[in-house]
């Protein structure tokens, strides 16, 4: 259920910087010109610019998660310049402020979990219908029953579990809990940035709106800064879609290119190739090939000696040394090989499977898994008077690569040089 291994810290830092900037400029109190300027207008900024953003890449569910904080900040920000402007709250600010510490979770969360299922133009739709609806119902009431609604809010309905720190009306403390949980249960299942972003923008609007009328700006600063995650968590997935390959979580080959130009005078460049693969997947099913392409990917991105893993394409696999040479790469080149070579993997009928976990547990000391193994063949070369480009390096750990092949596989060879590191390994 829980995708535990896929939890990056990479994942929340980019919104964790932005609320902790965020935090830091609400409590600037003397600002000059350029900043209170800038902050009045910032957040129509992020939302044109965001929104724009995320509508060429059609991402409907973070253009409405924009969209409704930006709502939420236009009817408090209206609230806010009065009380600037006059001393004092207008006569419908508690309903309108109650109203927004309820709506703005409760949007957020459905608009967070609500992911794109449908037909582009029926999923925009159905968005913009609820929360047409929602907003709806809300003016409605707001008009008709004033004094009724106010009161319903702001009634303490658990006096037991009313705190003198709660600045916020009860009914929103289990609604943002809840949001809460939500919210990172669907972290949990589909480590993404963007869901990692819309934790860490929960938590920036649950401190904001108590400090609304306290703290100059902070709304404006706050609702930016969450519009901002959204926006670069948009990017973030967007260039891991670009440089990461996605069944085996290594950088691509887009990223292997960009990294190749930014090496210095020593590196070292090592090709790797499944062995059979094709057989080995004509014979067993994709779906074990590519368990086996996530296991080699997995042993190849543990390489010591300061090698990188990358996904160069199909089965091929590349290791990057910067800063090394040859002779020292050798050996963790090796280690990698044998420690894949002696990996078993269990294979079981696709056919038959255990339908409660006991009989799964029951089953797998059974005995009646088919083993196998895999086993790598690797070329390497390094940057040399011959090889003055990273693309000549790669071409000739290719060339040293198919040598290995013929070798006999599952073995290490220098470009330049016939003899085999590692020996093939005899089913």
């Amino acid at each position: 259920m829980f995708q535990l291994s896929a939890v990056r810290v990479s994942h929340f830092l980019p919104s964790l910087v932005l609320l902790v900037s965020g935090l830091a400029a609400a409590y600037v109190r003397d600002l000059n010109v350029f900043f209170t300027s800038l902050f009045n207008v910032l957040p129509t900024l992020v939302l044109l610019l965001g929104g724009a953003y995320c509508a060429v890449y059609r991402r409907q569910r973070e253009l409405f998660l924009m969209v409704t904080v930006y709502i939420a900040y236009f009817l408090l920000d209206t609230q806010t310049d009065f009380y600037r402007d006059n001393g004092r709250v207008r006569e419908d600010a508690a309903v309108i402020f109650h109203l927004v510490c309820l709506l703005l979770p409760a949007l957020f969360g459905l608009f967070g979990a609500w992911q794109e299922r449908t037909h582009l133009a029926q999923d925009m739709l159905a968005r913009f219908a609820v929360l047409f609806a929602v907003g709806s119902v809300a003016v409605a009431l707001q008009q008709s029953f004033p004094d009724a609604l106010l009161r319903w809010l702001a009634e303490i309905r658990w006096p037991s579990l009313h705190g003198q720190w709660m600045s916020l009306i009860q009914l929103a403390y289990p609604l943002f809990a809840g949001v809460f949980i939500l919210l990172v249960v669907q972290y949990l299942r589909q480590p993404r940035p963007l869901h990692a972003a819309q934790v860490i923008g929960l938590i920036g609007i649950f401190w904001m709106l108590p400090k609304t009328f306290i703290l100059p700006f902070t709304l404006n600063i706050m609702c930016s800064q969450v519009m901002l995650m959204i926006a670069a968590a948009v990017s973030h997935e967007a260039y891991q879609m670009a440089f990461r390959d996605e069944l085996t979580g290594l950088p691509g080959r887009r990223a292997l290119n960009e990294r190749m130009q930014r090496l210095g005078r020593n590196y070292v460049i090592a090709m790797t190739d499944v062995d059979h693969f094709k057989k080995f997947n004509d014979t067993h099913g994709h779906d074990v090939g590519d368990q086996v392409l996530r296991l080699v990917a997995s042993r190849l991105s543990k390489v010591t000696g300061g090698g990188r893993a990358y996904r160069y394409g199909g089965e091929e696999f590349a290791l990057v040394f910067a800063g090394k040479t040859a002779e020292e790469c050798l050996p963790h080149l090796e280690a990698v090989r044998e420690m894949i070579a002696n990996y078993a993997i269990q294979l079981r009928d696709q056919n038959s499977r255990p339908q409660d976990d006991s009989a799964g547990r029951q089953r797998r000391t059974g005995g009646a898994n088919t083993t196998v193994s895999v086993t790598i063949s690797i070329g390497v070369a390094e940057r040399l008077i011959d090889h003055r480009n990273p693309e000549a390096v790669l071409k000739s750990a290719d060339e040293a690569l198919y040598t290995a092949k013929g070798a006999g596989r599952n073995c290490v060879i220098l470009f330049g040089q016939q003899s085999r590191r590692g020996a093939v390994r005899m089913a």
